[in-house]
């Protein structure tokens, strides 16, 4: 289902759904790390990726996120696949409010790890709707295998 808004005339308007697959990877934790996503709108796809020399495995699950949405170019509704429960759950489970809420400390009382990713993707998901989906790491998704592929393969070399 599509979210529809009140454009400036009035008008309502029809929300592009995007889909965007997600996935980081790490050789080594902390180590060298690369991050995919994969873009689909209808029956176009795009793929980008990046790596990182030094970096986490959480860090580059974010990353692929962020970059994924920075990709879009006017507000959509989107559904976020990744094989990251980290990333999932901070938006499922309330996490992320939480975090902003107590002062960016976890239920630990802890600083929460990854602070400058995770203000940089609330940033970009509130100017969506957005759907967060769980999907099974190495279940023979065929987008998140592809996912993987393209994170390990942006993994920079020694």
């Amino acid at each position: 289902m599509s979210e529809k808004k009140a454009g400036n005339d009035g008008m309502t308007e029809q929300l592009k759904r995007v889909q965007i697959y997600t996935d980081g990877a790490c050789s080594g934790n902390p180590g060298r790390g690369g991050w995919a996503a994969i873009l689909v709108f209808g029956k176009y796809e795009k793929e980008i990726s990046g790596g990182v020399n030094e970096t986490t495995n959480n860090r580059m699950e974010i990353t692929a996120v962020i970059e994924g949405l920075r990709q879009l170019r006017f507000r959509c509704e989107v559904d976020v696949y990744s094989d990251s429960t980290y990333v999932i759950n901070a938006f499922n489970q309330n996490w992320l409010r939480n975090w902003k809420k107590n002062g960016w400390v976890n239920s630990a009382r802890v600083p929460v790890s990854n602070r400058d990713l995770w203000e940089k993707l609330d940033e970009l998901q509130a100017r969506h709707v957005v759907i967060w989906n769980k999907v099974k790491a190495h279940a023979d998704h065929e987008y998140n295998n592809r996912c993987d592929a393209l994170a390990r393969a942006a993994i920079p070399s020694d």
